[in-house]
């Protein structure tokens, strides 16, 4: 047989053995014409659990409309979705982080066994960016995220509002600062429509990295949920990812080391929620790129806090749109040095050329983005923070006009719901360090946020004068002088557990120092008398995810 012949036979052979798949092809829309074209995924989180999410279906319409008119054959699959906003401050709370394990594990999954030929993710609550990105890392088929969009503003007594108004405004009605009434105002008011949490929180801050990672369209990560520039969006989403399935345009040639450092001065210069570090660390580990916890300090020092947003500035994310939205911080950045401007996109362009008729100096019509010159803060507000209660290192927040150092009494609680009543039945006090331990990946499970504690806090007054410190996580809603992702957590012996109520402890961001003011030896004596907690879950997803989940400070990781 001469080889011209093998060549048939082999052809046949395939032909042959793929006829079953194309039979299933079949009944689902594909002809005889279809075969050919690239199969693009369009995995959408739509769900009514959650206004973040609630829009997302008109997008992937849109998106799956541009990709069959761009000449590929998409197909649609679900994602799931939680709502941290409605399970905060319950049990329910354990399986928000979680979800992005489920969610990266479920895309990569119907991706990869499917071969499809590209992907385009939608989503919209805090956990669907970065599940969806982990995925996109791991799979390297060409991708694109499309964000759902933010909410629209609620408004009372003159100011606009989002959630977090409501959870402050419990901490003040349980201070006896707000009448109950005004409190079930702003409940009424403070969610008006579709879109995730409206202010500077995890969810506008992570779609404003992966904009700023190439990994989504210039200008899309501050758009309204429920406007119609953002199902626009959706449907360039889908042209954009035909044109790099065809040119073979790969997630891991746009997630580099330098579009890494490209999303953390975006998250510094935005005033973003330190879930960022968390979910960075994670997204670069499934890329195969090398980045640590103290990068975000290195890129700190260097990189001014310029737009005034919630939760401890005066604007929210619409506003912040309407300024020129994160095109407009990322031409101050590069301007200054701090970006940089040969990073490759999602549509080919480098963030020089996409960035290229923006103006490197905001309007002076507005006041949402400082300039350059006259920032809202000199450095960025995520502080790494080490000592001999963080030695693996822990993050701080540092927003608003108060103190960023305290020394105080410690005040410990096993749990969030035993600070929070603390908090509400008037227990703690101006100067006191709340502590909330074993609430961290392994020991909670799952790494609760810490919103409704400080939130109370807030709503108390007491802010900026007590501190709080937790193994577990804080909402991006969540500011005042708290510390977080203390590591190692205290479900594995981390220093955190040995802390005792009363005890000295130290915050100072400026040093960057987290202490408890006792001597090695006493630590090494409690160390020894320490005692692990049985688990709280010993079956199903959490106890699963307890025996996988890595550090918090190498991003709390589920796959090794």
């Amino acid at each position: 047989m001469t080889g011209k012949d093998n060549f048939r036979s082999k052809a046949i052979t395939e032909g042959l053995e793929r006829a079953p798949n194309r039979a299933m092809l079949r009944a689902v829309g594909f002809r005889d014409g279809d075969f050919g074209k690239p199969i693009v995924g369009v995995a959408s989180a739509h769900s009514t659990i959650t206004p973040c999410n609630a829009g997302l279906d008109r997008l992937a319409k849109r998106a799956e409309q541009a990709l069959r008119e761009a000449g590929t054959m998409p197909q649609t699959f679900g994602t799931i979705t939680v709502s941290d906003g409605i399970s905060m401050g319950t049990e329910g709370m354990r399986y928000s982080l979680v979800s992005r394990e489920v969610i990266a594990d479920s895309i990569e999954t119907a991706c990869g066994a499917q071969r499809m030929d590209g992907l385009v993710a939608i989503g919209g609550c805090d956990k669907n960016m970065p599940g969806a990105l982990i995925a996109i890392a791991r799979l390297d088929i060409p991708a694109v995220f499309v964000y759902g969009g933010t909410i629209k503003p609620g408004h009372f007594g003159g100011r606009d509002l989002t959630v977090v108004s409501v959870f402050e405004a419990v901490g003040a009605a349980g201070a006896g600062r707000m009448p109950e009434s005004e409190l079930l105002e702003i409940e009424r008011r403070a969610c008006p429509g579709a879109g995730s949490c409206g202010g500077m929180f995890t969810a506008n801050t992570m779609s404003s990295a992966i904009e700023a990672l190439g990994m989504s369209l210039p200008g899309t990560s501050t758009m309204a949920a429920e406007d119609q520039e953002t199902a626009d969006a959706a449907e360039r989403a889908g042209q954009v990812l035909a044109a790099a399935v065809r040119a073979r345009r790969t997630p891991r040639q746009i997630l580099t080391r330098k579009a890494f450092e490209n999303a953390i001065a975006v998250v510094m210069a935005i005033g973003g929620s330190t879930n960022a570090v968390l979910h960075l660390l994670a997204i670069a580990r499934a890329a195969g790129v090398p980045l640590v916890i103290d990068d975000f300090e290195t890129i700190r020092a260097r990189v001014p806090v310029l737009c005034d947003l919630k939760p401890s500035g005066r604007y929210v994310a619409t506003d912040l749109h309407r300024a020129g939205g994160i095109p407009q911080v990322m031409s101050i950045l590069l301007a200054n040095g701090v970006l940089h401007g040969d990073a490759l996109t999602i549509d080919g362009r480098s963030v020089a050329e996409v960035l290229k008729e923006t103006p490197s100096t905001p309007s002076p019509s507005q006041d949402v983005i400082h300039p350059w010159a006259t920032p809202l803060a000199p450095t960025g507000h995520i502080v790494i923070l080490r000592g001999n209660l963080a030695p693996e290192g822990a993050v701080a927040k540092v927003s608003g006009n108060g103190s960023h150092r305290i020394t105080g009494p410690a005040r410990v609680f096993d749990s969030e719901e035993a600070c929070l009543a603390a908090i509400l039945a008037g227990g703690v006090k101006q100067g006191d360090v709340v502590i909330i331990r074993y609430e961290g990946p392994k020991g909670g499970p799952g790494m609760r946020e810490m919103l409704a504690p400080t939130a109370a806090l807030i709503g108390a007054g007491l802010g900026e004068s007590v501190g709080l410190i937790t193994d577990g996580r804080f909402s991006g809603g969540s500011h005042g002088l708290v510390v977080g992702h203390v590591a190692p957590e205290a479900a594995l012996g981390g220093p955190l557990a040995l802390v005792r109520e009363g005890d000295s402890v130290t915050i100072d961001a400026g040093k960057r120092r987290l202490e408890i003011n006792i001597s090695e030896q006493e630590l090494a004596v409690r160390r020894t008398r320490w005692q692990p907690p049985p688990p709280r879950y010993t079956a199903g997803v959490l106890a699963k995810y307890a025996r996988l989940v890595s550090s918090s400070s190498e991003g709390a990781v589920t796959d090794g």
